[in-house]
């Protein structure tokens, strides 16, 4: 499976860019989308499941053309979109049977069968005949992965997934992910979560404001970071100071004051040393240098 972006752009009526000239390929496995809000993200994964038309480009899903052939294309997908919801008086198994069936899954036994074992790969099939609407937040997203799991989808889109679940939960949500991404399949995971990128996705783009920003693996955005992240031990004064000065990552209170973690190529005197970054940190200054110089363009 490959979805093949080229030129794509999506201008409202005002002018204003959601997408522009976007050029991305994206290759089976987990790939993440990372942005700010207002980055973009949400528009390209609506166009991705035809449920927005863009302005202009192309999208090519394994060589089929998504403006011409919408019907195939969206057979093969499946979508958790970040504001899902369901009818409040279906029981869970019942939500789920119904999903199926707008699927295309037309047999009752076979659709009976998959709806079950959906339910236990889950880990919702305790909970089958209890109302959708009193299952605790991280059961609903888990109930969402499920619908859009539900008629075994080549390409799988996921648009914010973990906010507001709890630790454990985004933990167990990103590991049922990582599980289906070892099949033959495309799961795109759009977030601006940081952590759910880099504990599961092998390939990923940043998007700005509706162009991309990056694209390439994890650990090569975390090399452009390489030299340019501190843990830097403050004072009360310091820390005030430092916080206005550069991107603070982390602050950890000390005996003495604060161990601050930040990201800069410098740190102008103050009492420090360098630390290897992660992804987060390599975020913040890809950002922090790309939004630098498109002011300055």
């Amino acid at each position: 499976m490959q979805i093949k972006i080229e030129n794509l752009n999506k201008v409202y009526r005002n002018g204003n860019y959601a997408i522009k000239n976007l050029n991305l390929e994206i290759p089976n496995g987990m790939f993440g989308l990372l942005g700010p809000n207002g980055a973009g993200k949400s528009t390209l994964m609506r166009i991705l499941v035809t449920l927005m038309k863009p302005s202009g480009g192309k999208v090519l899903v394994n060589d089929l053309d998504l403006a011409k052939n919408r019907r195939e294309i969206r057979a093969m997908l499946g979508y958790l979109p970040q504001d899902f919801s369901f009818f409040s008086k279906l029981k869970t198994y019942e939500f789920l049977d119904y999903t199926a069936r707008l699927a295309g899954m037309k047999n009752g036994a076979s659709r009976k069968t998959a709806v079950d074992q959906m339910l236990e790969e889950v880990g919702l099939f305790e909970a089958r005949d209890r109302n959708a609407n009193k299952l605790s937040g991280g059961m609903k997203r888990r109930l969402g992965i499920a619908q859009a799991l539900i008629n075994n989808p080549k390409i799988i889109i996921v648009d914010e997934p973990t906010t507001g679940l709890d630790p454990e939960e985004r933990i167990r949500f990103r590991n049922l992910l990582s599980n289906i991404s070892t099949r033959d399949v495309i799961i795109i995971l759009s977030t601006h979560i940081v952590g759910d990128i880099s504990s599961t996705c092998n390939n990923m783009a940043l998007l700005n404001k509706g162009e991309l920003a990056f694209t390439g693996s994890p650990e090569q955005l975390i090399k452009e970071a390489k030299g340019n992240v501190w843990l830097i031990s403050a004072t009360e004064t310091e820390y005030m100071e430092i916080n206005e000065k550069y991107p603070v990552i982390s602050t950890i209170p000390t005996e003495g004051g604060w161990e601050v973690q930040v990201v800069a190529p410098e740190i102008n005197g103050y009492y420090g040393k360098q630390i290897e970054p992660n992804l987060e940190h390599a975020y913040v200054h890809f950002m922090e240098n790309k939004l630098n110089q498109w002011s300055n363009s």
